[in-house]
């Protein structure tokens, strides 16, 4: 329905909406809170697919005493050297991904190890890149030499230790890390989200703009590459309302994904953009972008021949990306 568009819209969060007899009304009555200080955290931690809660545990059930000795030695290691939870989520990513989380004394050319580090490429010798207390170490010493490491994706941080031909594969075990980080390594809220955190973000005046300016849209044609003020597409509707409100944001729904403190999906507020991917684990595959509402509702210029509109909205939605993203925080 929505294939095609390359283009998306976006929101922040905000005030209370209610619907009643298909009409929604923007309640603005905690706007006072508008500039409490913001918490933010990074979903992209360990997400799991709507609808599949339970995919990190699932995952983590079906590895063998070896796998989960590898683990057990990340996590320690990373312990030792005082490294943060995310750095441990980013090396089982990484192994699980390159041998499974085994030793193995093969691979693609020279690559051995863990990690497939190759001896040819500097990584070390045969022996050392086979000692798994050797591999992890130096997966961690070329992490921590990475700039700004830690404001990557896992999946990302991962791809620019290895380098690999695949630079997205990492991603698949995003659910899995976070679950071994919280149980193995004892730390609770791996995701640092919290739990119900839109609760914990307040609402601000922001939101509250974006919202009115989008619904005011209604009934405006949907056009590819427009911006207004007339016609929109899926950004361009996002990219006005958020003008509105005095925040700027990136033209395309892509860019719009990485413009603001990312939540679950599943605890977005009114404001908040919620995207659709054409592989949900792969934000690079974005699509199409709405303003959520709350309530089971957003506001989006989905495609031609439909006019702006709201419309209800659930967390099953296939493609629904698992990350929600609050412009301007």
């Amino acid at each position: 329905m929505r294939a095609g568009l390359l283009i998306g819209c976006v929101a922040a969060a905000g005030i209370t909406v209610l619907v009643a007899a298909g009409a929604v009304l923007v309640v603005d009555s905690q706007r006072q809170q508008a500039h409490a200080a913001p918490v933010s955290c990074n979903a992209a931690l360990g997400p799991t697919q709507p609808g599949q809660q339970n995919r990190g545990t699932n995952d983590a059930a079906n590895l063998t005493e070896e796998q989960l000795g590898t683990v057990s030695l990340i996590i320690s290691i990373g312990k030792e050297r005082e490294l943060s939870p995310r750095a441990w989520q980013v090396a089982i990513q990484a192994g699980m991904t390159e041998s499974g989380l085994r030793n193995v004394h093969y691979g693609d050319r020279d690559s051995l190890g863990i990690f497939q580090m190759r001896p040819s490429m500097g990584w070390g010798s045969p022996e050392q890149v086979t000692d798994p207390a050797y591999a992890v170490n130096k997966f961690y010493d070329v992490l921590e030499s990475i700039p700004d490491w830690e404001e990557l994706r896992p999946g990302d941080a991962a791809q620019a230790v290895e380098r690999s031909a695949f630079p997205d594969r990492y991603h698949r075990w995003e659910p899995m890390a976070v679950h071994l980080v919280e149980t193995m390594g004892e730390v609770s809220d791996a995701a640092g989200c919290g739990t119900g955190l839109g609760a914990v973000l307040p609402p601000n005046e922001e939101a509250a703009d974006a919202i009115e300016f989008a619904l005011d849209e209604r009934g405006d044609p949907y056009v590819w590459g427009a911006t207004g003020p007339d016609s929109y597409d899926c950004s361009g509707l996002m990219l006005r309302a958020y003008e509105a409100a005095g925040i700027t944001l990136p033209r395309v729904s892509r860019d719009q994904y990485k413009a603001g403190a990312m939540l679950p999906v599943e605890e977005a507020q009114p404001g908040d953009l919620v995207f659709w991917a054409y592989d949900s684990s792969d934000p690079t595959t974005i699509h199409h972008v709405a303003m959520y509402l709350g309530d089971g509702k957003i506001v989006e210029a989905q495609q031609s021949g439909v006019p702006v509109h709201t419309r209800d909205f659930s967390f099953d939605e296939a493609g629904l990306v698992p990350q929600a993203v609050r412009p301007g925080v």
